[in-house]
């Protein structure tokens, strides 16, 4: 079997854009239903659904050798990273775990949480 991850959008076209040319996933095909995005061998079907509430955790994350500089740049592309009360997050807003891994999260445009995650070698 192989993971299929979904996500709700209320707007694709602006989830298409985001997921595309911010995150860099690879467009599959779109129609009315669904975008469908492609991170790795991982299908991502971004679905269209009515007004939704966000929930407050990580719905997709992604691991990452270099925490630093996919932070810097998805900056740059004018993502902003989540804070949290209660974590210690450094000025870029990545917090690390008890066991040294490294996490930061942010929203996508219809403000599901996402993730980037450095695993402690």
């Amino acid at each position: 079997m192989q993971l299929i991850a979904f996500a709700p959008s209320a707007d694709l076209n602006r989830s298409r854009s985001f997921y595309v040319d911010v995150l860099g996933l690879a467009l599959q095909s779109q129609d009315s239903f669904a975008c469908v995005l492609r991170s790795g061998d991982v299908m991502l079907r971004v679905t269209a659904v009515g007004a939704f509430t966000p929930q407050p955790f990580t719905i997709l994350g992604w691991a990452v050798n270099q925490i630093d500089v996919d932070v810097a740049r998805l900056t740059a592309l004018g993502v902003r990273f989540n804070r949290y009360d209660g974590l210690v997050q450094d000025a870029k807003g990545v917090w690390t775990t008890p066991g040294g891994d490294r996490i930061a999260w942010f929203p996508d445009p219809d403000g599901n949480t996402l993730s980037l995650t450095q695993f402690a070698p």
